[in-house]
């Protein structure tokens, strides 16, 4: 079963742009990860500030692979990942027990 991470990031209201752009032009490494499933960035719609990043993977394994791959660490340990406009973040995990569609 897919296994599911979300990554809760708060963003000032004055920074979405900031962060929308900063997704924009991200390198798009994980897309290139053995058991990459999906990738979704949720802008928040109702007034938040909490943007959300999911993404799905085959199992936790992929996940974890993903996690310790020097891909990675080029995509989060680069200079625009250093500036990013969070104020802080959070990552959830969970495994799918029921998907439609």
């Amino acid at each position: 079963m897919s296994h599911v991470v979300i990554n809760a990031i708060t963003v000032p209201a004055d920074q979405h742009d900031a962060m929308a752009e900063r997704f924009a032009k991200r390198a798009g490494l994980v897309e290139q990860a053995d058991g990459f499933e999906r990738f979704s960035l949720l802008r928040p719609a109702d007034g938040r500030d909490v943007w959300l990043v999911v993404t799905q993977w085959r199992d936790e394994a992929a996940f974890q692979a993903w996690l310790s791959s020097s891909a990675f660490g080029q995509q989060h340990g680069s200079p625009q990942a250093q500036a990013s406009p969070a104020a802080g973040s959070e990552v959830w995990s969970f495994s799918v027990a029921q998907q439609l569609g």
